[in-house]
C-alpha cells in the first residue's frame, strides 16, 4: 500500500513506519523538516513538504497524527494557539489537499484522544459518551471534527481516541520512569483517578486493523481494555521495577505549577475500547502487568 502519516516523526509514527515498512508498504511522512524524515523513520521513508510533492502517486491510507504535545508545559494563551494549530489548522489544510487530488485514498485514520471525554469520574466511558467540556475536550471534539470533514470526499474516516501509550523509551511512562527508578515515584493526587492506557505495540496494531478493515469507521476507544486507577498503576509499575512507589505528588502543587493542564493528571476515563472489540481486534496486551514486564524486563 501506498501511505501517508502526519506526526511521522513522533512515537506513534515511527513505530507505524517501523512495522510497515517491513511489511515493504511505502510511505510518505509530510513533516516541516522532510530531511530528517529517514534518520526518524527510517532510510526507505520519503520526507515531503507539501502534498503536492505526491499529487502524481497513487495514495492508499493517510495517517493523521500531528499535534504538538499537550501536556508538555502550562497551557498559556500561545501555547494554547500552538495546540489548537498543530492540530485542527493542519487536519483543514490536509483535507484540503486531499480534495485536489484527482485519485483519493481509500481511508482517513485521524488521531484524538481519551481527553475528549473530559474528566469522566466514575462513568464507564464508550464511544457513544458524550464529550467533555474543558479545553482538551474542546481540541479533541475539534480534530474529530476537522477530519470527519473527508467524508464529504468519499473517504472512510475512523477516528482514533488514544489513551495513554506505554513504549520502552518515550512517552508517558519514560517522564516516569527516572523518579520510580530512585524509588521516588508514587500516585498522583488521591490516586482514585481511572488511567486508560495502551502498549505501543497494541496501538501500532489497532490502527493497521483499521486501514485493513474497509467496514470500520468512525470513533475508537484506543487503550486496552483493563484500565486501572492511578494508586494501582503506580503500584504495578513500582513492583515490576523492584522499587517502592509510595510517595504521593499533592494534586495542589500540580494545580499551582500548572494550572488547567492540571486536569489532565487529575481526572482520568474510566474508557473501554468497545467498538474496537466488537470489530474483532484482540490486544496483545490486555493487563497492565504483562505490559510493563515486556516494556522493562529487557
Amino acid at each position: 500500500m501506498h501511505i501517508l502519516l502526519t506526526g511521522g516523526t513522533g512515537l506513534i509514527g515511527t513505530a507505524l513506519c517501523q512495522y510497515w515498512t517491513a511489511q515493504g508498504h511505502q510511505l510518505w511522512v509530510l513533516s516541516r523538516r522532510p530531511e530528517q524524515v529517514p534518520k526518524l523513520c527510517g532510510p526507505n521513508v520519503r520526507g515531503i513538504a507539501r502534498l503536492e510533492e505526491i499529487a502524481d502517486q497513487q495514495l492508499d491510507a493517510v495517517i493523521n497524527l500531528a499535534g504538538a504535545p499537550i501536556a508538555d508545559r502550562p497551557w498559556t494563551n500561545a501555547r494554547r494557539t500552538l495546540l489548537w494549530n498543530s492540530r485542527i489548522t493542519l487536519t483543514e489544510q490536509l483535507i484540503e489537499g486531499l480534495a485536489q487530488r484527482t485519485q483519493k485514498p481509500a481511508v482517513l485514520i485521524s488521531g484524538s484522544a481519551v481527553g475528549w471525554y473530559g474528566d469522566g469520574g466514575e462513568r464507564l466511558l464508550t464511544e457513544d459518551s458524550p464529550s467533555g467540556s474543558d479545553f482538551a475536550s474542546q481540541l479533541c471534539v475539534a480534530w474529530e471534527d476537522a477530519a470527519s470533514e473527508a467524508g464529504a470526499l468519499g473517504i472512510r474516516v475512523a477516528l482514533v481516541r488514544t489513551g495513554l501509550v506505554l513504549a520502552r523509551r518515550g512517552g508517558f511512562l519514560g517522564r516516569l520512569l527516572p523518579a520510580f527508578r530512585f524509588g521516588l515515584g508514587g500516585p498522583i493526587g488521591s490516586g482514585k483517578q481511572w488511567m486508560p492506557w495502551i502498549h505501543l505495540q497494541d496501538q501500532v496494531a489497532l490502527i493497521d486493523f483499521l486501514m485493513q478493515h474497509p467496514e470500520t469507521s468512525g470513533p475508537y476507544n484506543a487503550c486496552a481494555p483493563n484500565p486501572v486507577r492511578n494508586k494501582a498503576f503506580a503500584h504495578t509499575l513500582g513492583h515490576v521495577l523492584h522499587r517502592p512507589a509510595f510517595l504521593p505528588v499533592p494534586a495542589l502543587a500540580l494545580k499551582l505549577g500548572l494550572g488547567e493542564l492540571s486536569g489532565l493528571l487529575l481526572g482520568g476515563q474510566h474508557a473501554q475500547p468497545e467498538r474496537l472489540l466488537s470489530a474483532g481486534f484482540q490486544f496483545r496486551f490486555p493487563d497492565l502487568d504483562a505490559a510493563l514486564h515486556d516494556l522493562l524486563d529487557k
